[in-house]
C-alpha cells in the first residue's frame, strides 16, 4: 500500500453479541470513512471464556444467569435487549437457538482465513453461525463447513494440526499485556482507544480523529 496508512487493532470473540455489534457498527464506519482504502485492519483473539467447555450444557440464558448471578428471566430480558439492538443493524439473531461453546479453534480459523484474504468474510461468518443459526461453533466439522462458505478452504486439515495456536495465544497474551479485560476493544493507529460497541458514529470519530493526528505528526 503506498502512502499513508491507518492501522486499526481490533480484539473479539464470537460468542460476543456486543463484538457482532461492534464488527457491524465499525464496518459501518469504515464504509463512510473516505480515507477508508488507507485502513488496514488487524484482528485478534480474544476468548471470553478460555476454560469454556466444548458444549455448554444448558441454554444461553441459563449460561448468562451463572455467570452474572441473576435469574433466567433478566437474563433472557438481557439478551432481549441486544437482539432488538442488532435488528436496528438489520440482523436477526435466533438467541433461542445459540449453543454456548468454547472459541478457540474459531479463532483459529479466523487466522487461517486471514492468510487467504477472508478474514472479514470468516469472523461474518462464525458471528451467524453462533447468533442466527444455532451451529455449534466448537465442533470442527461444523467450522470447516462454515469456512467453505466464507471462501476459506483447507480448514480441516488445519484444525488436526498445531497450525495457529501460538497466534490466538499471542493474541490473547497481548490483549493482557495491553490491559483489555473486555471486548470489542478497538485501537486506532495503536494508541486511540474505543471500547465496547459505542455505535458507528463513534468508530468514524476515532478513525478521523487518528486520522488527523497521523497528518499533524507527518506535518
Amino acid at each position: 500500500m503506498v502512502g499513508p496508512v491507518l492501522f486499526v487493532d481490533a480484539w473479539s470473540d464470537v460468542v460476543c453479541p456486543y463484538c457482532y455489534l461492534g464488527f457491524r457498527q465499525f464496518q459501518d464506519a469504515l464504509a463512510r470513512f473516505e480515507h477508508s482504502s488507507a485502513v488496514v485492519v488487524r484482528h485478534h483473539a480474544f476468548e471470553l471464556d478460555a476454560h469454556a467447555p466444548l458444549v455448554y450444557p444448558g441454554s444461553l440464558d441459563e449460561m448468562l444467569a451463572a455467570k452474572y448471578a441473576v435469574t433466567v428471566a433478566q437474563a433472557s430480558e438481557l439478551n432481549g435487549r441486544v437482539r432488538d439492538t442488532a435488528r436496528q443493524l438489520g440482523m436477526t439473531w435466533s438467541l433461542d437457538l445459540v449453543r454456548p461453546a468454547n472459541t478457540f479453534d474459531a479463532h483459529r480459523v479466523i487466522a487461517h482465513a486471514a492468510t487467504q484474504q477472508r478474514q472479514d468474510a470468516m469472523i461474518e461468518r462464525l458471528f451467524r453461525a453462533y447468533f442466527s443459526d444455532g451451529y455449534l461453533i466448537s465442533d470442527r466439522e461444523t467450522l470447516s463447513t462454515i469456512a467453505l462458505e466464507a471462501g476459506v478452504v483447507e480448514t480441516d486439515r488445519m484444525l488436526a494440526s498445531n497450525e495457529f495456536v501460538e497466534v490466538v495465544r499471542h493474541d490473547e497474551h497481548l490483549a493482557s499485556k495491553i490491559g483489555i479485560t473486555g471486548v470489542p476493544a478497538y485501537i486506532f493507529d495503536g494508541h486511540l482507544f474505543v471500547s465496547g460497541a459505542q455505535g458507528s458514529d463513534a468508530m468514524l470519530d476515532a478513525m478521523h480523529t487518528a486520522w488527523a493526528e497521523r497528518g499533524e505528526q507527518s506535518a
